[in-house]
Formats: C-alpha cells, sequence, structure tokens
C-alpha cells in the first residue's frame, strides 16, 4: 500500500479479464477512523484486506466503505471485505443505493449480455450485491472524517450515482471512472449512463483547483498539469451529446 499523502493510501487494481479498480485508504491512521474507497473485482477482496494489514492498519479502525459508484469492477469483492470488517458502514450515492438495496444489479453490470457472462463465470447469482446502505449521500457533504475534510460530488455520466471526493486543502481528487489519467474518461453507454450529463460533470471537476488525481484506474498523477481536467473535456466534447 503506498502512501501517497498524510492520510491517503493507495491499493493499484489487479486486473485480470475485466479490471480491478484502485482502492483508496483516507484518514489519518492515529485517528481510528480509517475509510475504504471502492473496493473492486470478485476474489481481489483478500488481497486488498492483506494490503491494509501489511501496512500496520487494524482492520477495527476501518469504520465506512465509500463507493464512488457501484459498477461490477468496484463493488464486485465488497461483500468479501465486509466479511472482514463487519462493522463497517457502507456509503454510496442514493440514487444507486435505493437500486442497491432493492436488488436491482442493472447499474452494477451496465448491460444484459455482461450480466450473463460474469454470473456465468464467476458464478455469481442473482441479488449477489442486495446490500443495506448506511448512508446515502447526494452530493454536496462536507465530510469530518479520520481528521480529514473531503467535499462530496455529484458527478452523474459515467453512472448515474457516481461521486466524487475532493480534498482541498492538498487539492486531492478522487474521481472514480469520471476522468483518467492521459486525457481518458469513463464510459458512457451503460445503464444509467449519459454523454451530456458526463460533460457537465468533466467541466464541474474542472473548476477544482487539483494537484493529486486518483482515479478508478490506469495510473495516478501526483502533478496533475493546471487546467488538465477541463482540457479532456474540450478533446471529448464532440463526443458527449
Amino acid at each position: 500500500m503506498k502512501k501517497i499523502k498524510e492520510g491517503v493510501y493507495f491499493i493499484p487494481g489487479q486486473d485480470e479479464m475485466i479490471p480491478d479498480s484502485h482502492v483508496y485508504v483516507i484518514g489519518n491512521i492515529l485517528s481510528g477512523d480509517l475509510s475504504i474507497i471502492d473496493a473492486g473485482l470478485m476474489g481481489k477482496g483478500g488481497y486488498k484486506i492483506r494490503e491494509i494489514l501489511n501496512a500496520g492498519i487494524d482492520l477495527s479502525s476501518i469504520k465506512r466503505i465509500i463507493m464512488t459508484h457501484t459498477h461490477l469492477d468496484h463493488i464486485g469483492c465488497l461483500p468479501e471485505i465486509i466479511e472482514k470488517v463487519p462493522d463497517a458502514e457502507i456509503w454510496m450515492h442514493i440514487s444507486e443505493a435505493e437500486s442497491i438495496e432493492q436488488g436491482d444489479e442493472r447499474t452494477v453490470y451496465g448491460m444484459p449480455m455482461f450480466q450473463e457472462m460474469c454470473q456465468a463465470q464467476y458464478g455469481l447469482k442473482q441479488g449477489a450485491f442486495k446490500l443495506e446502505v448506511n448512508r446515502k449521500l447526494e452530493g454536496g457533504e462536507t465530510l469530518e472524517i479520520g481528521g480529514m475534510v473531503w467535499e462530496v460530488i455529484h458527478i452523474p455520466g459515467h453512472s448515474q450515482g457516481c461521486i466524487a471526493l475532493y480534498e482541498p486543502s492538498e487539492r486531492i481528487l478522487i474521481p472514480g471512472d469520471v476522468v483518467y489519467a492521459d486525457y481518458a474518461i469513463g464510459r458512457f453507454d451503460l445503464h444509467g449512463a449519459s454523454g451530456p450529463e458526463l460533460k457537465k460533470s468533466l467541466l464541474r471537476l474542472g473548476e477544482l483547483d487539483v494537484d493529486i488525481l486518483l482515479p478508478g484506474h490506469n495510473r495516478i498523477v501526483e502533478k496533475v498539469e493546471t487546467g488538465y481536467i477541463l482540457e479532456t473535456a474540450k478533446q471529448w466534447a464532440p463526443y458527449l451529446v
């Protein structure tokens, strides 16, 4: 587990045939009030828990798991992680939280063909990701957790309930799959996605001062160029209609 800044730690995903999302652990270690951001692909929970333990973190310090969104590559091993930290709360945006609680997994799989393939390959049953959500976020919240302050920003487009977490003092952005390094963005053709909404979300993120970009996949960027997200939005604008 790599230390990005005090209170921000990075566990890289281990891609297979399907991508495995990165996981971030946020919060000052001594606070005993840590948060896991996203979970990852099925079968990767053990690896991510080991990374946390190898960093000397007691699992009792993990108080919550915050989902940037609920696509399979982000939520797939959430049940595995919950098994190891059963007292941790689950937080996500209200629009996907309500679907998850009702057992509506359209956002998890994105499209019926992918759902059929994954259920067959991984032995997943209908309702595998039906979970109780402890806190339903809407965007606009300021979270004072782990001795840090993070702003919640609702950024739909990649999925209906995408959120970003932004730490203004160190200018750290965790945007899920909305924007990556190298002028890449998340796809916008799955259930609940929208190209025009994604464009609005990119423009909103472009208003932030961002020095460190911690996306859901691919490489992280620790020295973000000024105007990078706005330039990314500009390059993709003709396609986000």
